[in-house]
Formats: C-alpha cells, sequence, structure tokens
C-alpha cells in the first residue's frame, strides 16, 4: 500500500495517542469524520496498523527486570527451529523473539519479577525445548531508551 503524506501524519499521530477519536483525528487534520474512518480503516486492513494497545510499566507491574537471552540451538533443521518457535510462543515471560544469524540462533527479551522467577523460567521452560544447547543472559541494569514508534516519514518510502 502506497502511504501519501497525510497517511504518514496519521500515523504519527495515532503512535502518540491511540486513544484519540476519529472525531478529533478528523478535526485535527481537517478532513470529515467520514473520510478520517476511510483512511483509518484502510492502513488498519492493509496491516500498517496492526492493533491497538495499552503500554504498561513493567516495574509498576511487577515485572521490573529485563533481561536479553541469546539461544543456540544443537540442530539447525527445520523442524527443531520451528519447534523452538512455537514452544517460546507460549512463554509469558518472553516478550519479544528474535530469529538472528551469527553465533546464536535466537535473541528472546524477557521481563520477570526476578531472579528467582528468572531461574524458574530457564530451568523449567527454555532449558526443556529440545535442542537448546547455549544459553546466554545479558541482565538490563537500566533503560536508555525505549520507544515503540515508527518513523513511518523515513522508513516507508514507496
Amino acid at each position: 500500500m502506497k502511504l501519501d503524506e497525510t497517511d504518514r501524519k496519521i500515523l504519527e499521530r495515532l503512535q502518540t495517542d491511540a486513544n484519540i477519536t476519529n472525531a478529533q483525528l478528523a478535526s485535527e487534520f481537517n478532513i470529515s469524520p467520514a473520510g478520517m474512518l476511510d483512511r483509518v480503516k484502510r492502513l488498519e486492513n492493509s496491516g500498517i496498523i496492526r492493533r491497538y494497545v495499552a503500554l504498561v510499566d513493567a516495574e509498576k507491574a511487577g515485572k521490573g527486570m529485563w533481561a536479553f537471552t541469546s539461544v543456540s540451538l544443537s540442530v539447525h533443521q527445520v523442524n527443531s527451529l520451528e519447534n523452538f518457535r512455537e514452544e517460546v510462543k507460549n512463554f509469558s515471560e518472553v516478550l519479544e523473539c528474535y530469529y538472528v544469524a551469527g553465533e546464536e540462533d535466537f535473541i528472546l527479551k524477557v521481563a520477570l519479577k526476578d531472579m528467582r522467577e528468572y531461574e524458574e523460567f530457564l530451568l523449567h521452560k527454555l532449558t526443556k525445548i529440545p535442542g537448546v544447547n547455549k544459553i546466554k543472559t545479558t541482565f538490563v541494569l537500566s533503560s536508555v531508551k525505549f520507544d515503540t514508534k515508527i518513523d513511518v516519514a523515513v522508513n516507508n518510502k514507496d
């Protein structure tokens, strides 16, 4: 889908405040409410807008310990890779999982309550996945930057 300048500005605005009403958004852009609704629906239906979510403060929600865990598998056949992917999708501790090139096969971003919870996750979940060969974890001391906003003006040049 080709984005025009108005689409890009709408995406920027929605990434700042997804709770804005259609009427408010239409007013800001001098577009009729029906026209704005059509534009937003088109962005949703095309998959550019995947979903709307609330950003939860992990620390206040009791999950203030974050870690990046690298995992290497012993076998690199399709079924082993797919099995790992499917297992990890079921772990609530895992916020993000990336299949990567390099020394490791996967990098997981995990959010936990404390070191005890990490140990439970490690011993009773992650190491139970067949084929896991090596695990390396880096614990986050503090967050320097955390943002979910995609700069559509720069990254989506059709």
